[in-house]
């Protein structure tokens, strides 16, 4: 029996609304774990004896199996069945998620969440491809935007959540927690979501070029995050080589992982632009604010993250019309808008230090921020999946996802070193409220960059309608 490439589900209806809850339980529980984690770094660090740069492989292993192979995710459901390959990844990341929970020391625990972002690139851009490809074009926006919204949620309660069981139990739970979140997607997913796929995919494993941009990501990261050593020069080197030799594989390569050709829409290679900037930004701007508010102002766990609680009520409210405004006037506005409200709130987090009051110093930062983003996010991914091909939406979604996460895991591994930090200075309040304030304006300026980016190349591509 053939599976379509597209469906014709409505939103409102059993199977939209089944579609759209098993698409952000999936997505909602990997960004309820990236952002839980950098609340728990310090205490991961104190428990595991860490320093600063095991720290951010923490963050950072997650991020390179995740952005190396996200693309391999996308064309694997384009090929063999989305649904299919989303509940693989689901149950993948369950299963790493528990080895997270049980790491008996730190070296463990980078490795648990390698595994676990392989899991991730699969069930991420299954859970985006599964609305492209099931609901009707227009209701495809309006389901985007809730998907964004109550992903968002995911991401913003994921500290608070954390918070508590990192002070009231033990940051191992904020990995188990995910046993059960696995298995309701799974369940929603295998009894309500339609299966698409594209029919004329093949079956072929571009395994050089997934070998070469995980090289290509890992040495750079390495380079990176162990910056002034011999041996970090030499990965560097190797980076670089890795990814121009990518690019030939796959321009060379008859049915390749990325398809170069996705490229030549000057709206796709631009929103794709803009994301590796923002995203940079965000990743950064999590790792260290979560830092800041524990080492420098001496807040618990608990409290840093409920500080981003209020980002959670400004996604509800606004994702959803975001995604409606992108339609109606086109995403060039919220595109260029978002991302400069973001730096406005970005700046306004450098108040953040040992003194720091939160209805003063934290929340209106917050707001602001999360207004920008509600603004972006929704027109953002919507832009990028329509300047691609039905049929090819999962890759679509896997190269904006990988874009994204390269864009966190390079500032995470950049920024302390750019900033001055390294060794234990996660737990030296002086040291690290100074490096803090640079890294803010560092995000601010990445955020201004991709606004601008959008403005002068942004258009509204044909099938998002005129």
């Amino acid at each position: 029996m053939s599976v379509p490439a597209v469906s014709a589900v409505r939103m409102g209806t059993p199977t939209g609304r089944a579609v759209v809850a098993a698409a952000t339980l999936g997505s909602g529980m990997a960004l309820l774990d990236g952002t839980v984690v950098n609340v728990a770094l310090r205490r991961i660090g104190e428990d595991l004896d860490a320093s600063l740069q095991q720290l951010q492989w923490i963050t950072n292993a997650y991020l390179l199996t995740l952005a190396s192979l996200i693309l391999l995710g996308g064309s694997f459901g384009d090929r063999f069945g989305r649904r299919r390959v989303f509940v693989i990844g689901v149950v993948w990341f369950a299963v790493a998620s528990l080895a997270c929970g049980l790491a008996p020391d730190v070296e463990v625990l980078i490795a648990a969440r390698a595994l676990q972002g392989i899991g991730g690139a699969l069930l991420t851009p299954g859970s985006l491809a599964m609305i492209q490809g099931a609901f009707t074009p227009e209701d495809r926006a309006p389901a985007i935007g809730a998907w964004s919204g109550l992903g968002s949620i995911a991401a913003a309660i994921g500290p608070f959540v954390g918070g508590a069981l990192i002070d009231y139990a033990s940051w191992r739970w904020i990995f188990l927690l995910n046993l059960p979140l696995a298995a309701i997607t799974v369940l929603i997913a295998v009894r309500a979501v339609p299966e698409t796929r594209d029919p004329r995919a093949s079956s072929r494993f571009d395994l050089s070029g997934a070998v070469l941009a995980a090289l290509a990501l890992g040495a750079t990261t390495y380079a990176l995050i162990e910056w002034g050593s011999t041996a970090a020069v030499v990965a560097a080197i190797l980076g670089v080589t890795a990814g121009v030799a990518f690019v030939v594989v796959e321009a060379r390569e008859p049915e390749p992982m990325l398809d170069l050709r996705l490229f030549h829409d000057v709206t796709f290679s631009a929103s794709n632009a803009m994301t590796l900037l923002v995203y940079g930004a965000l990743g950064a701007l999590t790792f260290f604010v979560v830092l800041e508010l524990q080492t420098a102002a001496g807040w618990s766990a608990l409290a840093a993250g409920a500080a981003f609680v209020p980002l959670t009520l400004v996604m509800v409210l606004l994702a959803s019309a975001g995604g409606r405004l992108g339609q109606r006037i086109g995403p060039r506005l919220p595109m260029s808008v978002g991302p400069l409200v973001m730096a406005l709130g970005t700046l306004a987090m450098t108040r953040i230090g040992p003194d720091v009051d939160f209805w003063v110093d934290v929340l209106p930062a917050v707001i602001v921020f999360g207004l920008g983003l509600a603004i972006m996010v929704a027109p953002l991914t919507a832009t990028v999946l329509a300047a691609a091909p039905d049929e090819q939406a999962g890759l679509a979604s896997g190269v904006n996802n990988a874009v994204a996460r390269a864009g966190s895991l390079l500032a995470v591994a950049a920024l302390p070193i750019a900033v001055g930090l390294g060794g234990d200075d996660y737990a030296d309040p002086g040291a690290f409220d100074g490096a803090f304030h640079h890294a803010m304006l560092i995000c601010a300026g990445l955020l201004v960059a991709g606004g601008a980016l959008s403005w002068l190349t942004i258009r509204r591509p044909e099938r998002m309608g005129s």
